[in-house]
């Protein structure tokens, strides 16, 4: 979850409920005021969409044209509660009106659609048409943590999205469909992630324990020892 890498421009990520958004609008604003054609992209839930920051900084980020791109993940469900047991307005997309940028809202099981709808947000944002915000409407397969008991919906529902709006396997019907992609590579395809996934997994759990020098590594705020 909490991934960066700053030489691919990946910003990272924390536990915090929408704490992207303001950032990502402070990265663009900086973006505009270096001159440079870099988009900012920051992605969360629906929920974060009832928290200040959202609408704090995407007025922000409309009034002063900022090159970015708001991505909501619209999955329906806010941690362990329905959507629209906590929200008024079913669609995140249509909040954009409040702040006169465009509010697109697209089936977030559909990679071709996301994708189009995206490279259009950021072609506008880097253009200097300001920021977008994009709704992915997409359903989440698991629960929201490990101990999540899912009582909130029913097993049917999931496996319902599960054999029939699995964004992968739409993907590859629609390849297959265009003759993009045979039913031997798609195979092969799943098979060398699923290799890549086991070596991965086999090696964190082969590795040995960090020593506890290391606790210190990569931590921003200094720590001080108490005498």
């Amino acid at each position: 979850m909490h991934v960066a890498d700053f030489s691919l421009n990946m910003l990272g990520a924390n536990g915090i409920v929408g704490a992207g958004i303001a950032p990502t609008t402070g990265t663009a604003l900086a973006s505009k005021l270096r001159g440079t054609d870099q988009v900012s992209v920051c992605f969360f839930g629906d929920g974060a969409a009832a928290r200040g920051t959202f609408h704090e900084a995407i007025a922000m980020g409309s009034l002063w044209s900022l090159p970015v791109v708001y991505v909501c993940e619209n999955n329906g469900y806010q941690q362990w509660v329905p959507r629209e047991n906590v929200a008024v307005v079913d669609s995140v997309a249509d909040m954009a009106a409040s702040y006169s940028i465009p509010g697109v809202s697209v089936d977030g099981q559909d990679v071709v659609e996301v994708y189009e709808a995206a490279g259009e947000a950021v072609k506008r944002a880097r253009e200097g048409g300001g920021p977008t915000l994009l709704e992915a409407r997409t359903y989440r397969f698991y629960g929201h943590s490990l101990g999540d008991e899912q009582q909130y919906r029913t097993a049917e529902e999931v496996d319902e999205w599960k054999q029939n709006r699995d964004p992968i396997k739409l993907l590859g019907q629609f390849m297959r469909d265009r003759d993009w992609l045979s039913e031997e590579q798609d195979q092969a395809i799943q098979a060398d992630a699923n290799g890549e996934i086991n070596a991965a997994t086999q090696f964190a759990e082969e590795s040995p324990w960090p020593s506890a020098e290391e606790v210190t590594t990569d931590v921003v705020a200094p720590i001080q020892e108490v005498a």
